[in-house]
């Protein structure tokens, strides 16, 4: 999933065991125990944590042995998946390339083209520099998304697949570059 996805299952999730009643306040507990800072909503945080720090402290617990992988399309973070490791198929990676890179792809060209409309609206130069700042960061997103995309496509094509009895490491080292570092 998309870390996206996962957010939105995360909080469908609080919401089916705890009810719609006390969602935010389990939201609040939640974000409290992941820390919270102090400029951060509750979703804000969690999504922070999803974003950031889910990874590293499931590569912790799980002593480098993960059992959800990191895709990730480099260090502009365009893209990121989670893998489950018990649910990867053949398919997997053709999937995620269809519903999520492809329309993603789409989609941030738009948000560029919508930004670039907001800077001639700006109410200030700082707001216009702030817009052309993410216009970059996106720009750079989009061409991250591009070769990604056919590297994504290659592994893709080869519709590796795994044996849970070879354990996570020699599985792992099957995507090469595709996933995070361990």
């Amino acid at each position: 999933f998309p870390y996206t996805t996962l957010f939105r299952s995360f909080f469908k999730f609080v919401e089916t065991v705890w009810g719609k009643q006390s969602l935010d306040e389990n939201l609040d507990f939640t974000a409290e125990a992941i820390g919270r800072k102090s400029s951060e909503s509750s979703r804000e945080a969690i999504r922070r944590f999803f974003s950031n720090d889910f990874f590293k402290d499931h590569l912790k617990r799980y002593k480098k042995r993960p059992i959800y992988w990191l895709v990730t399309s480099g260090k502009q973070k365009a893209l990121q998946c989670l893998i489950y490791l018990h649910r990867y198929n053949e398919g997997t990676l053709s999937r995620m390339r269809t519903e999520y890179l492809i329309p993603l792809q789409g989609k941030i060209p738009s948000r560029i083209e919508s930004l670039n409309n907001d800077i001639e609206h700006a109410s200030s130069t700082s707001a216009a520099n702030k817009i052309r700042k993410e216009i970059t960061k996106l720009e750079k997103q989009v061409e991250e998304l591009r070769k990604f995309d056919e590297k994504l496509r290659h592994y893709a094509d080869m519709k590796i697949k795994i044996d849970l009895d070879d354990g996570v490491k020699v599985n792992y080292g099957k995507f090469g570059d595709l996933l995070a570092e361990v």
